[in-house]
């Protein structure tokens, strides 16, 4: 049945949501870069309009016109020329570099507000309606309407029918070749950066008054109107209004369904996050979206790098990493409960090495699946199942999740598949983390034996030992060959004879169980199944942080993980973001991430003075001397 009075108001979030698709398909239409950072944008620009209002005292439009007049564009603009310009449109580092801007702005947020959530975000839009009949229609629905047509109609204009829009394909297409026949690049690029950054702005500030602010939850709001952006194949401008438009009015739509009460919350979270379904299905139905995923992978491993067993293990001592990681061991019980998070989320690290910097797919949905793995241990242990049993059982039965999840990367790569796992783990922290019938009053306890903290610390490092056994099965061998293959090049790597499909499943499996078994560790250290643990934002944040300490290296991974914490427990909230998101950008300049960085160190040191010349024995550095004593 559809309701007249309820689609009017869902014209209100249709219009907020096509400004948010439109913003993304500018940015991509002018500079050929998805910008995955656009809902930290947002949501930096919601609390600035925020802290202006309500802490500074401005009035409502003089706040408007600074934040999105001069902070928002000047956002795009700071970003285009620090970040971007660097790295070049198509260059490698482009998916990471925008990962990291997500995780600097968001560690911003947290640093400067505490992270803490407002229910009292000021509103732009005017009071008041119009009365049609016996309906009545907002002005702001109105205004909002008429920004949408306005933007909307313009931009198709200006990229299908002047000078400046074949130009800017030009630019998209072939940055050289047009900077060759003078095409000012630099200046549509730093356009298409600040016009987009200024519709986030926009989207974040309207959107901020009809959602709580709250940095994890607006960000995700934000970034699930990519769904719009698939639905239009990242091209058509009136398709993306279209269908921001239907799916905001379905929304409201949804709210007249009254099942049974045990299912009520699951019909709210429907029409509540109906754009992530969208996103979701689009991006398992849609085949192609024509995504130009050229450097995607580019930054995260090294350019030219030997895969060896100095890759799995790095430089640093297996011995000294041990020590290190068993020191807590001696702590006191309130600093080893700090410490007991190190090993746990080691684990999910380190599933990431695996699915993405061994095979090279890029997955952003490992919070889902360690979500998953706790889920299951808490409710096989709930049926009755031992506990030490239930910590081990939960994470198998990821397994097939990420084969089902993992199937969609046979045929997909870089930004694609990085948007399909991101699809897959909103999905599930909105259809199941977040609803009662699924992890109301559910009990997480400890195996018997491992209630101390020192004894499950123990436990945990086993775990991860574990972990580190499974990293080196799958990367020695034919199937360590088989994966350096995919990674480097997929067709080479068919041509040589590997089923490319059922290597992809499988590392996806493999990593979706460990991400599960730090996941169920994860829960079991906090004895509480807490859903902003596995948010699919702190998924973004987590492949952020391995990629910088190296994705390639498992070591790099479990130093990562000591280091996050480390930096959470002993500084202010935010500042980790802040690291994680500087290193993230500056990744593309720097190949392989710290990991790298230290074998090029350590490389540079095993060369001795004499040009050319390795000291790969007593006897060479002898010979080697009585030559420089010759030539002396």
């Amino acid at each position: 049945m559809f309701y007249a009075g309820l689609a009017l108001n869902g014209l209100a979030v249709g219009c907020v949501a096509a400004l948010a698709a439109v913003g993304l398909l500018a940015t991509y239409r002018v500079t050929g870069v998805f910008n995955i950072a656009f809902g930290a944008v947002a949501v930096f620009c919601a609390y600035v309009m925020w802290q202006c209002v309500r802490v500074w005292g401005m009035p409502v439009g003089v706040a408007g016109l600074l934040v999105l007049g001069v902070v928002a564009p000047g956002i795009g603009l700071l970003l285009e020329r620090a970040v971007y310009r660097p790295l070049r449109s198509g260059a490698s580092g482009l998916l990471v570099a925008t990962l990291g801007v997500l995780v600097l702005q968001l560690g911003l947020v947290f640093l400067l507000w505490g992270g803490r959530s407002y229910v009292d975000a000021p509103s732009l839009l005017p009071a008041g309606d119009v009365r049609l009949g016996t309906l009545h229609l907002p002005y702001a629905t109105i205004v909002e309407l008429c920004v949408v047509v306005v933007v909307a109609g313009g931009l198709t204009v200006l990229l299908r029918a002047t000078r400046v829009g074949l130009m800017v394909r030009a630019v998209v297409d072939d940055r050289d070749l047009a900077a060759a026949v003078r095409v000012p690049a630099d200046r549509l690029a730093a356009g298409g950066w600040a016009f987009g950054s200024f519709l986030a702005g926009l989207a974040g500030v309207l959107w901020a008054p009809i959602y709580h602010l709250d940095p994890y939850s607006l960000t995700l709001t934000v970034l699930e109107t990519m769904g719009v952006a698939v639905l239009a194949r990242l091209a058509s401008l009136p398709v993306a209004v279209g269908a921001a438009l239907v799916i905001g009015v379905g929304q409201t739509e949804l709210t007249a369904v009254h099942p049974a009460v045990r299912w009520q919350g699951l019909v709210d979270a429907f029409h509540t996050n109906l754009f992530v379904l969208v996103l979701f299905v689009a991006l398992m139905v849609l085949p192609r979206l024509g995504i130009r995923d050229s450097g995607a992978l580019g930054g995260l491993h090294r350019v030219g790098a030997r895969r060896s067993r100095a890759d799995v293990v790095g430089r640093l001592p297996l011995g000294a990493l041990s020590l290190v990681l068993g020191l807590p061991l001696f702590f006191d019980p309130g600093d080893l409960r700090a410490a007991l998070a190190v090993p746990a989320l080691a684990v999910v690290f380190v599933s990431l090495v695996v699915a993405t910097g061994y095979a090279g797919q890029i997955s952003l949905g490992q919070a889902g699946y360690a979500g998953l793995g706790a889920l299951f241990m808490a409710k096989l242990a709930e049926g009755g199942v031992p506990w030490l049993v239930a910590l081990f059982l939960g994470p198998v039965l990821v397994v097939p999740v990420g084969w089902l999840t993992g199937y969609p990367a046979i045929h997909r790569r870089g930004l694609y598949l990085a948007l399909t796992t991101f699809a897959t783990a909103a999905v599930v922290g909105r259809f199941v983390f977040a609803q009662p019938v699924f992890v109301g009053g559910l009990a997480v306890m400890r195996p018997p034996g491992f209630v101390d903290d020192h004894w499950f610390y123990g436990l945990e490092l086993g775990c991860l030992g574990l972990a580190l056994v499974v990293v080196w099965t799958l990367h020695t061998g034919p199937l360590g060959r088989a994966l350096v293959a995919l990674r480097d090049s997929e067709a080479a790597a068919v041509s040589a004879g590997i089923d490319v499909r059922r290597v992809k499943v499988f590392v996806f499996a493999c990593a979706a169980g460990l991400a599960g078994l730090g996941g169920a560790l994860t829960a079991s250290a906090a004895q509480a199944f807490n859903p902003t643990d596995f948010d699919p934002v702190q998924g973004l944040v987590w492949f952020a942080a391995v990629a910088v300490w190296g994705v390639d290296s498992a070591v790099g991974a479990v130093v990562g993980a000591a280091a996050l914490v480390a930096v959470d427990v002993g500084t202010v909230v935010g500042v980790s973001g802040l690291l994680i998101g500087a290193g993230a950008v500056l990744l593309g300049r720097f190949p392989g991430g710290i990991a790298g960085v230290v074998r090029r160190v350590g490389d540079w040191f095993a060369v001795s003075p004499v040009r050319g010349e390795r000291r790969l024995s007593p006897a060479g550095r002898e010979v080697a001397d009585r030559v420089r004593e010759r030539r002396a």
